[in-house]
This record gives structure tokens, sequence and C-alpha cells, in this order.
């Protein structure tokens, strides 16, 4: 049977590209008015007359376009519509509205969020698939909140319940804006069962919500057995639908993180990921591995 090869420490000279602070781009929001101003353009219509469709003022219409006030999906949509963007156009629109409001909603957490994780909660927003592999935790898109809240607990022991509220429902915001929209494949070492975080209750809770998001189409969980060859430690890949970059590695650290953009590097991650795909337990398996493992929570 296949293994995983074990592979070197990501700080140990690979060739990587550490990234501590977001990189600088364009604002999504007015990379959004921008497209929406040339279609508009193009179709010979008015700020007046696409004012009507959005059912606001030629004002409001042009904050938009100049991306001076956050979009609303209905009126970006109907916009859309009225434009009769074709289906390329569309993805496009789409993928910037994403973006956008991704940029929105978790720059409230800037005070508990560090700058590296901030980039990767940009990035899943715009990717279109994540493969992720934990052996140590549930990955944190996957977390409950009693298990998040248990696991900022032992390993920040110095945060202030108000940093610790904050962590969590940033946990929580990041999963509502990312399951259900893309593919999420999640590897997990068997020994993650086994590693209380919080009480048997919150265990078994944890547990049970892995088996119930398994049961949607866009989450798949995998576990991988104990005796299996794995990388010694986490790693996430992303595939984006488009762009000069289409795909990267994400590996946090204690207080860093290095995101792997570089071809050589990018394949030897690529090839792990594969190789977990062979070593994975089934579904089938994978789910009946949860189901005692719930069980044997139920019983301590």
């Amino acid at each position: 049977m296949p293994v995983a090869r074990r592979m070197e420490d990501p700080d140990a000279g690979s060739p990587v590209l550490s990234m501590q602070q977001t990189e600088s781009q364009p604002s999504a929001g007015r990379m959004l008015g921008d497209e929406l101003r040339r279609c508009r353009e193009e179709r010979g219509y008015t700020l007046k007359e696409a004012a009507r469709v959005i059912r606001g003022s030629t004002s409001k219409m042009s904050r938009l376009e100049r991306g001076e006030s956050p979009p609303k999906a209905r009126d970006v949509y109907d916009l859309a519509r009225f434009y009769r963007l074709n289906d390329q156009q569309m993805q496009l629109i789409e993928q910037l509205l994403v973006q956008t409001n991704n940029n929105q909603w978790y720059d409230q957490y800037a005070d508990v969020a560090p700058d590296y994780l901030r980039r990767l909660i940009q990035l899943e927003g715009q990717a279109d698939q994540i493969t992720t592999f934990e052996n140590q935790v549930v990955p944190g898109l996957l977390q409950t909140p009693e298990y998040a809240e248990a696991l900022v607990r032992q390993v920040m022991p110095t945060a202030s319940p108000d940093e610790r509220a904050g962590i969590v429902r940033l946990r929580g915001d990041r999963s509502k804006h990312v399951l259900g929209r893309i593919r999420l494949i999640a590897f997990l070492d068997e020994t993650v069962l086994d590693r209380p975080r919080g009480s048997n209750e919150v265990m078994r809770a944890q547990l049970k919500h892995l088996l119930h998001v398994a049961e949607t189409n866009k989450v798949h969980v995998r576990l991988i057995e104990k005796t299996s060859i794995a990388p010694p430690f986490p790693i996430t890949h992303l595939t984006f639908p488009d762009g000069q970059h289409s795909e990267l590695a994400y590996i946090e650290q204690v207080r860093s993180a290095v995101y792997v953009t570089k071809k050589r590097a990018l394949d030897e991650y690529r090839k792990l990921m594969s190789d977990l795909h062979e070593v994975a337990l089934s579904k089938e398996d994978s789910m009946e591995m949860l189901k005692k493992a719930i069980e044997q929570y139920r019983d301590r």
C-alpha cells in the first residue's frame, strides 16, 4: 500500500515564501465596482438607469462603482441580470463579491487574528477547494464552539476571556463563510480522536459534528490510522479557479505561518496530499471509527 512520505520541517530550508504580514493589494470592493461600471458603460446605460435596478439613487450607484460602500449581494445580482452577463462575466462578479464580503467580515477580528491568519481567511474566500491534514486537533473549519474554547484555553492560558471569546467567534464565522460553498477534504490522524480538548461531553459533541458535516456533499472527512506514515505537521492545500497562482500550500507554526508558492515545493506538498488519499480510510471506515470514538467518550 502506498504511504505518505515524511518531509522535512518547513523551516529547514524549503523553497517557501514566509508571509508574516498581509500583502497590499487592490480592494476587492473597488475591483468589483470597476467591473460593474465597465459592464454598464459597455451596454450604454446611465448611472440613473442602473440606479433604478437597485432601487437607489445615482449617488448610491456611483458609490457602489467606486467601491466606497459595501455591496449588497441582491444589488449585484440584480445588476448582473439587468446587464445580461454571460457565464464567464458572472463568475468574475461572484468571485469579487465573495472576496469583498470576506474582507468585510473578518476585519472586526483584527485584535485577535494575526496577519498571517487574516491572509489565510482571505484566501479561503477565493478558493474552490481546500484539502487539510491535521495530526493534533480537529481542523479549525470543523470545530464546534465548545471544542474551540477548550483548545484556546489549553494553548493560550494567559488570554483574557474577551480574547478567547473573540477567537472562538472568529472560527465560527470562518466556518459559516466556507462550509457549503467550496469542497473541503479533511484528513485527520486517528490520534486526534484520542486527544481530549475539554470534557467528554465536548469531545462527544465535536465528533458528532464531524459525522454530521461528513454527510454533506461538500465536506469529506477521512481518518489516517496511527500505523500509517503521515506528515509530522499540519498542512493545508488550497486551489483556486483561476488567476496567476492556481494553488498554494499553508503550514501554520506557533507564531507564524509559511505560504508555499514555488513550483518545486508545491509539487512535493501536492504529492504528499495525494499520498494521504491513498492511505486514508474509506468514508465508511472513517465514519465507523468516529462512531466508536463517540461511544468511548460516553463510557469514560
